[in-house]
């Protein structure tokens, strides 16, 4: 056995493995321990299914701050959407144990005629407007990706899971709500995911 002579430097832990590509320059990222915590507490709750604290709304909706030299936002944000693809199959693996298929697919049902409901009503008064100088959604834009999940709603066709997911709208005053219009993009999200 050999030992390393006394006036050797001390070893100097290497840094952790970044999880994500990290940003460089002025280009922002996500900021890095608040990505680790989350992924960690999600992967902790996926693993304890018994006692689940996450849920893939939750997944859906997280948001980070942002940093020089954070993740790449793309990499991070295909991370989490395949995050929350494998809680909302085990969410929707749960609850068909749980209630059965045939209550299983007569709510997946009644939510998507819900959603439908609403998305039939006329264009320009889907959703409630901002005033006239507060910036909402566009109304056009918005219309417009409503009548195609309209069509996905009755037909099955038309958009996909990753389309909804990575839909955006330019503002203008007097807009349509955001949260309102958001909340109709989960829904449908959703209700894709429990179809999958």
């Amino acid at each position: 056995m050999t030992s390393s002579p006394a006036s050797a430097a001390p070893a100097v832990p290497e840094p952790a493995r970044a999880l994500f590509p990290i940003t460089r320059g002025r280009v922002k990222g996500y900021e890095r321990a608040a990505v680790d915590s989350f992924l960690s507490h999600a992967r902790e709750a996926f693993e304890s299914p018994g006692h689940p604290s996450m849920t893939s709304g939750q997944i859906r909706a997280a948001a980070f701050p942002l940093a020089r030299r954070g993740y790449e936002i793309t990499s991070v944000d295909a991370a989490l959407t395949r995050i929350e693809d494998a809680f909302a199959r085990r969410e929707r693996d749960a609850a068909i144990a749980r209630v059965g298929t045939d209550v299983w697919i007569a709510r997946t049902r009644r939510d998507a005629q819900t959603v439908l409901d609403r998305l039939q009503r006329p264009s320009r008064r889907r959703f409630q407007r901002t005033g006239a100088l507060r910036y909402g959604y566009r109304i056009d834009e918005v219309d417009f990706v409503m009548n195609k999940l309209a069509r996905y709603l009755e037909t099955g066709s038309g958009a996909t899971i990753e389309q909804v997911r990575g839909v955006a709208f330019r503002m203008q005053r007097g807009g349509y709500r955001e949260v309102q219009v958001d909340a109709v993009l989960d829904a449908v999200v959703e209700i894709m995911l429990a179809v999958e």
